[in-house]
């Protein structure tokens, strides 16, 4: 196996951002968003979203690197309001301390290597520089190895669940919450 680290993504490493998610998509939310919307996802439209989360101010993206390959990615940074809002709204105590795992995505070729773990351990530790202590992500019910890493590493639902319309039917999203406190292992 070659060299696997975690870097910070730059605005010349979009691309290969956007290539990743198109992949991924593809893998995992073809049942459920149907091929032609997989398809009509734009590279170029997307390389500029990602371009544009790169730069945007408070936002951490990371890259997964194996030797010359980029394999994954997270996005993380303050959780917003309404994000961390419980069911009825209102924020917790705590949401000044709250990060959001905005997305990790290992490709699927990729998996298995502990990719997303030092992804995940990278952003907790820069998040907890940034004086944040508890994250939370959304991870779709129905996605049982995503669900499985949080767990492992200490996450659990908190009770929020969301539902978000895809155009062909319905995608329950559960909200995790755990600690920044993680400990990378090699």
């Amino acid at each position: 196996m070659s060299a696997a680290e975690v870097r910070p993504a730059s605005l010349s490493d979009a691309p290969e951002i956007a290539r990743i998610q198109r992949v991924t998509w593809r893998a995992a939310y073809t049942d459920l968003l149907g091929a032609e919307a997989i398809d009509a996802l734009d590279a170029a439209d997307l390389e500029g979203t990602w371009a544009e989360t790169v730069e945007f101010p408070g936002t951490r993206v990371y890259l997964a690197v194996e030797g010359e390959f980029t394999v994954g990615y997270c996005v993380a940074g303050l959780a917003p309001a309404d994000e961390s809002a419980t069911a009825d709204g209102t924020a917790p105590a705590d949401a000044a301390t709250t990060a959001l795992i905005a997305t990790l995505v290992v490709e699927p070729r990729w998996g298995r290597r502990g990719h997303a773990g030092r992804l995940l351990g990278t952003a907790a530790g820069d998040l907890r520089s940034d004086g944040l202590e508890r994250g939370i992500t959304w991870v779709a019910q129905s996605d049982h190895a995503t669900l499985g890493f949080y767990r492992r590493a200490g996450w659990a639902p908190d009770g929020t669940v969301r539902t978000l319309d895809t155009g062909r039917g319905t995608l329950r999203e559960v909200r995790l919450t755990g600690t920044l406190e993680l400990e990378l292992t090699h």
